[in-house]
């Protein structure tokens, strides 16, 4: 005979149920309910609308649609339906969405985590569908978490250039993207106006029958208030661990968490960031010399010239003050770049009126975008430049010896360094 609690439940009965995640009294948590949850939701909700905006730039800003040797997502379909030609003003522009886009992304880490974990009961609910509208929940609760933890887990990888993912981040994150928005879309549809009204009963306890509160709730340690503030903490940590990437000098040595972080790699004239070497792009400088290296610029008819680097610092020079601004959420302030002119370069080869389209080659031989392409408006810029100097000195090996690209609001992997060709004409 089984001796019963005044409950009416066996005690054997209701330890094995403690120990099962699919039964409500495992999670025990009082902090759990819908107020909780709901606030964590909301903040997601407008951070992660933010994220796939970016994202979505950042994209565009690569002009994907423009050349094959640009484009990442070849089947991408109609997920490219929004692409546009990437502007070249505001000149900053690319360092604003893809700044915003990494840090608010890092930032948002333990908002996320915390929302996972305030909703993870619901994965563990039995019977795992009660109805078809109920198993459609279900699923797009499953793509919704699984895509949230693919995105940023890779974003997060790619940011600390430790990618270690089977193939290439920019298809991986791209569709995975779109895969967790839809998720995320429906999600909200449904649950935006249930937690706008959870967020004004502050006031009120849980219901019990709300399947994320306990029925078996442990003593509390910690206010749901409480609980927010070391979410927010930890958000604001992680912010200002990572945000002194976008600046340069002693902010930059506040980023302990991002790549590129600390000080300057160098002093001088050249003494700002980079992404890659000469020597990890395979740069031999032999090929870089005055003697070796000539410039091939083609254009209409097949027009070609050859120009040394002497011969370039004979053309009209001019100058431009622009950024570098990388996908890795990285970027340096202005820096003071002299060259000549991409609209002049083209004139050379024919096409005096109205430049067209641009094909770059460069030296470097380990890496992406070995290759690049930029469209009409960004070669028209009078401030795209192939620029022999910066800062009033010469362009140092790492930032591109002896020519490179810079253009304005352009991801850093278009301003191409070690340039060896310019093919000027439609891709």
């Amino acid at each position: 005979m089984v001796r019963r609690p005044a409950s009416g439940v066996p005690r054997t009965y209701r330890r094995g149920m403690a120990r099962s995640p699919f039964t409500p009294s495992f999670w025990r948590s009082p902090l759990r309910g819908p107020w909780l949850t709901s606030v964590l939701g909301v903040v997601l909700l407008g951070g992660i609308t933010v994220l796939f905006v970016t994202g979505l730039l950042s994209y565009a800003a690569y002009n994907p649609g423009l050349s094959p040797v640009n484009d990442k997502t070849p089947d991408k379909g109609v997920l490219g339906f929004y692409l546009f030609s990437w502007p070249t003003d505001p000149h900053w522009l690319y360092r604003l969405t893809q700044g915003i886009h990494v840090t608010l992304g890092i930032t948002l880490i333990p908002v996320l985590l915390a929302k996972l974990w305030s909703v993870v009961p619901k994965l563990f609910t039995l019977p795992p569908a009660r109805s078809l509208a109920h198993a459609l929940e279900r699923i797009s609760l499953l793509l919704l978490v699984g895509g949230a933890l693919f995105e940023f887990v890779t974003g997060v990888l790619n940011v600390q250039l430790d990618y270690v993912f089977p193939g290439s981040f920019y298809p991986l994150h791209f569709y995975g993207a779109w895969v967790f928005f839809a998720a995320f879309v429906a999600h909200a549809v449904l649950k935006t106006p249930l937690a706008l009204r959870n967020l004004r009963r502050i006031r009120e306890l849980p219901s019990r029958a709300d399947e994320l509160v306990s029925p078996d709730p442990a003593e509390p340690t910690v206010s749901r208030r409480g609980a927010l503030w070391f979410v927010g903490g930890g958000s604001l940590l992680l912010f200002l661990t990572t945000a002194g990437r976008s600046f340069d000098g002693v902010l930059r040595r506040t980023a302990l968490l991002a790549p590129h972080g600390g000080g300057e790699p160098a002093s001088g004239p050249g003494g700002f960031q980079i992404n890659k070497t000469a020597a990890y792009a395979g740069i031999d400088p032999a090929e870089t010399g005055a003697e070796a290296w000539r410039l091939v610029v083609t254009g209409r008819d097949g027009r070609t010239v050859r120009l040394s680097r002497a011969e370039l610092l004979q053309l009209p020079l001019h100058s431009a003050a622009l950024p570098i601004a990388c996908v890795e959420g990285w970027s340096t302030s202005d820096q003071w770049w002299r060259g000549v002119r991409l609209r002049d370069l083209a004139a050379l080869v024919g096409y005096e009126d109205d430049p067209p389209d641009l094909f770059v080659e460069s030296l470097q031989r380990h890496g992406a975008f070995r290759r690049a392409a930029l469209r009409a408006n960004q070669v028209a810029d009078p401030r795209s430049l192939l620029a022999l100097s910066v800062n009033g000195a010469d362009l140092t090996p790492d930032h591109g010896h002896p020519a490179r690209i810079i253009v304005p609001a352009a991801p850093g992997v278009l301003n191409t360094k070690w340039v060896a060709r310019l093919t000027f004409g439609d891709l």
